[in-house]
């Protein structure tokens, strides 16, 4: 593990505040999953592709995205259940990465880099430890890597519910019973230390984004069965066998990024350095002030960091073919 190379802001693109990228439906099998393209602005751009975490959308990476295009040619997508996909059979780490893997055979795109934030960072370290044919760099924001200690994370009230039957219904109702603007503002607070960051636009696009979560009869239950799920996977990490997190993390061969928030209150701040000390050929960036959206509270920032891996690695492919 090494600290993380931030790249000169002034190289960056102006600061601007796109709208979300457009997006389209594709059939994968047998069911619609959401894309947002964001296309290219330079020559020579390599694929990339984002990934959100729980409750969350492709929506979540519109800054980022932007901030790269000159380098990625970024694709976002909607995991089973969330934004505007359809729902899942499973929704359970191994079937969200099992989807991944799919879209980047399908869209014939791969080896990409690969960004995932939250839930959506452990299934990148899914991919990337059981498919290092299809990473070429890996960048992880508050991964949610397995810990036990759930009086560290907002989420650990809702473990309850997963031990009552229904406990779909019951977030249903209280869906229900919140007005979007009160729900889009916990969301808000919850996961960004300093919501002064946050501009009116992108609040309005996350109030947008609960109304449609609000009409998908499924969102509760997705919700809860990909806790579930996480959770599950936070269990299996810490017992014999090849199903844990950490030992998939331990595998990872691509050159990764590890980003973190010192003040996230979802993923334990502990989880972050432990993801950088088991990935090999890793870089960690831990960030004063900052909750557990890096890519949405600071996305200049965050873009500073993987650009200084792109350029890394680039250079260190440079030196190795010089060498051949």
């Amino acid at each position: 593990m090494k600290r993380a190379i931030l790249w000169p802001d002034e190289l960056l693109p102006e600061h601007r505040v796109p709208p979300p990228w457009p997006g389209r439906e594709v059939r994968l099998g047998g069911s619609v999953t959401y894309v947002r393209d964001t296309p290219p602005t330079a020559a020579g751009a390599e694929p990339a592709l984002y990934v959100h975490g729980l409750g969350g959308s492709s929506q979540n990476w519109t800054d980022l995205a932007g901030l790269l295009a000159d380098r990625l040619d970024g694709q976002a997508i909607d995991l089973p259940g969330f934004g505007r996909s359809e729902p899942g059979r499973r929704y359970t780490v191994p079937a969200f990465a099992d989807l991944v893997v799919r879209w980047i055979e399908h869209s014939d795109r791969g080896p990409v880099h690969l960004f995932g934030n939250s839930l959506g960072g452990a299934v990148a370290v899914q991919v990337a430890g059981l498919r290092p044919d299809l990473v070429r760099t890996l960048t992880l924001i508050s991964p949610a890597l397995p810990f036990l200690d759930f009086r560290r994370s907002l989420q650990g009230r809702m473990l309850p519910v997963l031990a009552i039957p229904g406990g779909e219904r019951l977030v249903a109702r209280r869906l229900t019973q919140l007005a979007p603007e009160v729900m889009a503002e916990q969301v808000l607070e919850a996961c960004v230390a300093d919501l002064n960051r946050i501009c009116e636009q992108r609040r309005a696009e996350a109030l947008e984004e609960i109304r449609v979560r609000y009409e998908a009869e499924h969102y509760a239950a997705a919700y809860v069965r990909t806790f579930r799920g996480l959770v599950s996977s936070f269990l299996r990490a810490y017992l014999p066998g090849s199903g844990s997190l950490w030992r998939l993390a331990g595998a990872v061969r691509a050159p990764t990024l590890v980003v973190g928030g010192r003040e996230d209150r979802l993923v334990d701040v502990r989880v972050a350095p432990q993801t950088a000390r088991v990935i090999p050929d890793s870089r960690l960036l831990m960030l004063d002030g900052v909750g557990h959206v890096a890519q949405l509270e600071v996305p200049r920032l965050v873009a500073r960091a993987v650009v200084g891996l792109l350029a890394e690695t680039e250079d260190a492919v440079g030196r190795s073919d010089l060498a051949g």
